[in-house]
């Protein structure tokens, strides 16, 4: 067999030299040689260093080698770093793996991984635990509705509220809020427990955390508007909002967090819309619930795909259920300032007849909450019955 030449010319392994090299000889079999010659005084040195650390074997060429200057022989497979090389699946949501490997580490889905690499810190690593097939698509959607606070909101709208009306959209802007930072920090703890194999579900946690940050921000800008201070927050609101951070199950947190209380929220920002009064309160209500919707579908998609490999899927949820509602059984439940607020902005003037009519929208938006939470209770698989019976059950806080 006539062996490979390389000519590698003046250039040096201090800049690039290795790249020909390690190409010429990703063409040959192991065992066959290559004949490398060039100018660069350090060549030698450099080459051999370099064949050494990737398991090849030099020679320095003899005075009869004409113009080679070394020879190296093709290091067997079995010396090659990438000899027990994986694929980390594939790099579309088809190649990924129920399980991904550890040591697959923050590797790119579908790349080539060398062996020996650090084992991830990541505990949520069974596919049909944290996948929904609706994550691609709803990832892709989400970016593409990323909003900026300061150019979507009219903030500089003219508008004028009676100041008992205002001081009513404070104490619900403060309520939102607080609700908002819990559900920020949930899917930014999930986040980092998530194995990167599942890349989608990543993305999607991390436009999450984006979207509750914003809503953070505007509704705080909103609050704060006019000149006044914030609303109050009661102990109760602090307590149940308590329960969804101390919840470590992925699929548990989702279930409290998106099906149920953020699938609450979506109401009672419809219900402001409709009541707003004035145009930046609409317009702040109207961008989260674009957001709010997004992370409901994923919340329930996730849930019932799990609920197809797990039997027991539907036992565990209910306990959920149970035990939030066992833990808050001794709260106060809604602070009494957000209800009083929410009857006065359906209401819009201070007279009986206004505070009657305010008073039966707030009970009819907590009645379409009840009736959201069964719905998306059923598709999840429960009886109408038993979905009745576990959305009462649902924390008088709403979220």
């Amino acid at each position: 067999m006539t062996p490979r030449f390389l000519d590698l010319g003046e250039l040096g392994f201090e800049r690039g030299a290795h790249l020909l090299v390690q190409r010429a000889l990703g063409e040959l079999r192991p065992g066959a040689e290559l004949a490398v010659t060039g100018r660069d005084p350090a060549l030698l040195v450099h080459l051999e260093a370099w064949c050494r650390k990737q398991g090849h074997q030099v020679r320095r060429a003899g005075d009869t080698d004409d113009d080679v200057r070394a020879w190296i022989t093709r290091g067997r497979t079995d010396l090659d770093r990438w000899a027990r090389a994986e694929r980390a699946g594939g790099p579309d949501p088809g190649g990924i793996v129920a399980r991904p490997e550890l040591h697959w580490g923050l590797a790119a889905r579908g790349a080539l991984v060398e062996p020996g690499g650090p084992k991830i810190n990541a505990d949520l690593v069974d596919r049909d635990f944290v996948w929904a097939d609706i994550a691609p698509s709803l990832y892709a959607h989400a970016a593409a509705a990323q909003w900026d606070p300061a150019k979507a909101v009219h903030w500089d709208a003219e508008f004028s509220v009676p100041a008992e009306i205002e001081q009513a959209v404070v104490q619900v802007m403060t309520f939102l809020v607080e609700n908002e930072q819990a559900a920020l920090v949930i899917p930014a703890r999930l986040l980092a427990r998530v194995h990167p194999h599942f890349r989608e579900v990543l993305q999607l946690l991390a436009v999450q955390a984006a979207d509750e940050a914003r809503h953070v921000e505007v509704f705080t800008r909103r609050a704060l508007l006019t000149g006044g201070e914030m609303g109050t927050s009661s102990v109760s609101g602090r307590e149940s909002l308590t329960t969804l951070l101390t919840e470590p199950d992925f699929s548990l947190a989702s279930f409290l967090l998106s099906v149920l209380g953020e699938g609450s929220f979506l109401n009672l920002l419809t219900f402001l819309d409709r009541h707003a009064p004035d145009p930046v309160t609409r317009q702040v209500v109207k961008l989260a619930r674009q957001d709010e919707a997004r992370h409901v579908a994923f919340g329930v998609a996730h849930l019932q795909h799990q609920s197809t490999v797990d039997s027991s899927l539907r036992g565990r949820l209910r306990n959920a259920v149970e035990h939030r509602h066992q833990a808050l059984i001794t709260s106060s439940g809604l602070n009494q300032d957000v209800f009083d607020a929410l009857v006065v902005l359906a209401a819009g003037e201070w007279t009986p007849q206004g505070i009657e009519r305010g008073y039966a929208a707030v009970q009819e938006l907590q009645a379409e909450m009840d009736e959201g939470r069964q719905h998306r209770l059923v598709r999840l698989g429960f009886p109408h019955d038993e979905a009745a019976e576990l959305s009462a059950l649902h924390t008088r806080n709403f979220m």
